[in-house]
C-alpha cells in the first residue's frame, strides 16, 4: 500500500532547511524526471510538491502552453524535481507514486495528481486522488506499492530535496532556467529567462 512508503518516507520531509548555500543547481542526470530533447539549448529545473496548491495551479494553467511553446519546438528540457511540503501524507506518497510511474508516464501521472490535488485538500480521499494516478502510471497498484516502499525511491527523493535546499530553495514552485533562479513563475517571466538564456549561447 502506498501509505506504507510514508514510514519509509517520513524522516525527508522534518529535514531543517539550511542557509541558502552558493553551490549552483545539481546537474541534471538520468535519475532526473526530464520531458523535452535531452540536447535543448535550455533547460528548466522546477521544484515542486504535490500538496502545493501552486504548484497545481501553474502545471493546470501555465504548464500545458509552456509545453506547447516550448518544450515541443525542442526549446526546453524540462525537470520536475521533488520538494514534498505539508500535509505530508499527501505529498510524500504522490512524489513515491510519480517516481514509481514508468519513466515515459512521469508527467502524465504528475498532471493527474496535480488536477486532483484540490479535492484532497477539501477532504477528498487519498486512495480517489491515486487511483487515476496509478492508472495513468503504466504499472499496477501492487507494483507501485512495491516500488514505494523501497529504499531507492526514499534516495531518489531524497536526492530531489538535497539539491533544492543546496540552493536554498525553501517554498514551491521554485524555477531555475540553465541554472539560474527565476523568481516569476509566469510563463511571460519564464519566457523572459528562456529567451535570456538563449541569447548567451
Amino acid at each position: 500500500m502506498i501509505l506504507a512508503a510514508l514510514a519509509l518516507l517520513a524522516p525527508l520531509a522534518t529535514a531543517s532547511t539550511p542557509a541558502v548555500a552558493v553551490e549552483t543547481v545539481a546537474p541534471v542526470t538520468s535519475a532526473d524526471r526530464t520531458i523535452g530533447r535531452a540536447d535543448a539549448p535550455v533547460t528548466v529545473i522546477e521544484y515542486a510538491s504535490f500538496a502545493c496548491h501552486l504548484c497545481a495551479d501553474w502545471h493546470q494553467f501555465v504548464f500545458p502552453v509552456f509545453k506547447q511553446r516550448l518544450i515541443d519546438t525542442g526549446q526546453v528540457r524540462f525537470v520536475f524535481r521533488n520538494l514534498p511540503t505539508p500535509p505530508e501524507q499527501m505529498s510524500l506518497p504522490a512524489a513515491a507514486l510519480a517516481r514509481c510511474a514508468a519513466p515515459e508516464r512521469f508527467f502524465d501521472v504528475a498532471s493527474v495528481l496535480m488536477r486532483g490535488q484540490a479535492a484532497v485538500l477539501r477532504g477528498g480521499s487519498l486512495d480517489d486522488w491515486w487511483a487515476p494516478a496509478v492508472a495513468a502510471s503504466g504499472r499496477t497498484r501492487a507494483q507501485i506499492d512495491a516500488c514505494a516502499a523501497t529504499p531507492a525511491v526514499r534516495a531518489a527523493i531524497n536526492r530531489d530535496i538535497e539539491s533544492a535546499h543546496a540552493v536554498g530553495v525553501n517554498s514551491t514552485p521554485s524555477f531555475f532556467v540553465n541554472g539560474r533562479r527565476v523568481t516569476d513563475r509566469s510563463l511571460g517571466g519564464l519566457e523572459v529567462a528562456i529567451r535570456a538564456a538563449q541569447a548567451e549561447r
